[in-house]
């Protein structure tokens, strides 16, 4: 299976960057673990935006699209859980 890109939304790097030290390097490790299965047994499909997955990490998610015809995983969003989806239709039609 080749492996998979990762690419960030300017605002979920931003974001990822601004997480505290430990949080940020669990993040990022499970980000960078998508490049080799970007559909992971813990990933979701989020019912409420077409195409859109997320994976947990502690009080965090991690919001993506993958473009299987690219061999793309597009993080849009890293959030704690209470903010995590909230305007998420708005995120996913830029």
């Amino acid at each position: 299976m080749a492996s998979y890109r990762v690419e960030f939304e300017r605002a979920a790097k931003r974001a990822l960057d601004r997480l505290p030290e430990p949080a940020r390097l669990r993040v990022f490790n499970r980000i960078v673990a998508l490049e080799g299965e970007p559909r992971p047994a813990s990933a979701e499909m989020l019912s409420a935006a077409d195409g859109l997955f997320r994976i947990r990490v502690g009080d965090y998610r991690v919001i993506y699209a993958i473009e299987d015809d690219r061999l793309l995983v597009l993080v849009l969003r890293v959030a704690h859980r209470r903010e995590a989806y909230r305007k998420l239709l708005r995120v996913r039609l830029r």
